[in-house]
């Protein structure tokens, strides 16, 4: 799950993470107010779950309260494009107004899961304010790693060692080491998957703060967070997303025109992979679980079809847990109540699988039915064309 940078900026405040004065408006009326009060020259900053926002005009410097104002009432409701929106883009509904400050220095620093090592690793760079892939790509050996031991916490000593290895001064140094302390904490006690500064900033004045924050937080862990969870922006998710998430399903958007229904997720980028192979593009990841009833099995069914760009489906199911059968039942009863009139393509193994087939060749309904997996995605193509 995503949030604003205001709330990760919350969150982290309350484990010691330095960050800036401000406050979130969403009404343009409020703005001159919060201007006056953080000392007049202000940045405002528009909150979005995308990067990029200064380039689409989402951060503006302001020169005094009128200046907020009035750059407040443009921001507010308008459709802000970056590079991470797509052309469609997104709503300004609230605005982050932060006090100015002169920085000396722009840094990186970011705590991730590293799947490889089984690990946190904390990173650093003293390249800040840029995309850390084209650090990474370009000047690999500015990052600076430090490996986190499952239940230990950086240790004061990798701290410490990531300060200097920025190249800080003692005095800054102990600032830095007790940041990311600090931010390492945060991640852990949140079950975070992602905590990324960017930029981290010293300040003219000898102060280091996170002047931008971004948090991502694992799904599989908001049961222990009910004060995150209630954090979540609906108006920030594919509603096609949110539908499936009210319904048990695990369901992300592509850009494909075939879509893609299967249990498991393994089994669910084996069939998008396949379908690349047969030369079609997958439409959308969507695992239907082992466990899942007829009812989810035609909600999944339904989110498919709401996508325009659906010019075919492929289910793919493997029945152990979740029979054969059911899926065919629920398959049959979508076809039904939604009038499809795009090509389905099945294909069924395991459990029950004789009478899936049995219940798809009674229904009346065109579906074809595939021998394997490489038939089922070389029909799915061609029949989406």
């Amino acid at each position: 799950m995503k949030i604003h940078e205001f709330q990760a900026k919350q969150i982290l405040a309350r484990y010691g993470v330095t960050v800036p004065r401000g406050e979130v408006i969403e009404r343009a009326e409020d703005a001159r107010r919060v201007a006056a009060k953080l000392g007049g020259r202000v940045v405002l900053k528009a909150q979005i779950h995308a990067g990029g926002r200064g380039k689409g005009g989402g951060v503006q410097l302001a020169e005094g309260p009128d200046d907020t104002a009035g750059k407040a009432r443009a921001m507010l409701g308008m459709k802000l494009v970056t590079h991470q929106t797509g052309p469609d883009g997104r709503v300004v509904r609230r605005i982050l107004i932060e006090e100015a400050l002169a920085t000396a220095r722009e840094l990186y620093a970011s705590l991730v899961v590293d799947r490889g090592s089984g690990k946190i690793v904390c990173m650093a760079s003293s390249e800040g304010g840029v995309e850390i892939e084209t650090v990474a790509a370009e000047r690999p050996e500015t990052i600076l790693k430090e490996f986190v031991e499952p239940g230990a916490g950086l240790h004061a000593f990798q701290a410490r060692k990531l300060a200097y290895g920025l190249g800080f001064e003692p005095a800054l140094a102990g600032q830095a080491s007790q940041f990311f302390s600090a931010l390492s904490r945060a991640f852990q006690e949140t079950d975070a998957s992602l905590a990324e500064i960017n930029p981290l900033v010293v300040t003219t004045d000898g102060r280091l703060l996170a002047l931008d924050a971004k948090m991502n937080f694992d799904d599989n862990a908001l049961y222990r967070h009910p004060d995150i969870f209630d954090l979540r922006d609906l108006n920030e998710e594919d509603p096609l997303e949110v539908k499936a998430s009210e319904h048990s399903l695990n369901y992300i958007r592509l850009d494909g025109n075939v879509g893609c229904m299967v249990n498991g997720a393994g089994l669910a980028m084996a069939t998008m992979d396949i379908i690349q192979y047969a030369g079609g593009r997958p439409a959308n990841f969507l695992d239907v679980g082992g466990g899942a009833n007829e009812d989810q099995v035609r909600h999944g069914f339904e989110i498919i079809l709401s996508d325009p760009n659906v010019r075919a489906v492929l289910i793919n199911i493997f029945g152990g847990i979740m029979r054969c059968d059911i899926v065919a039942n629920g398959v049959v009863a979508a076809a039904k109540s939604l009038d499809i009139k795009i090509p389905i393509v099945v294909r069924l193994e395991g459990t029950n699988v004789d009478l899936g087939k049995k219940i798809l060749q009674e229904s009346g309904l065109n579906f074809a039915v595939a021998t394997g997996m490489k038939d089922a995605a070389e029909k799915a193509v061609r029949l989406a064309v």
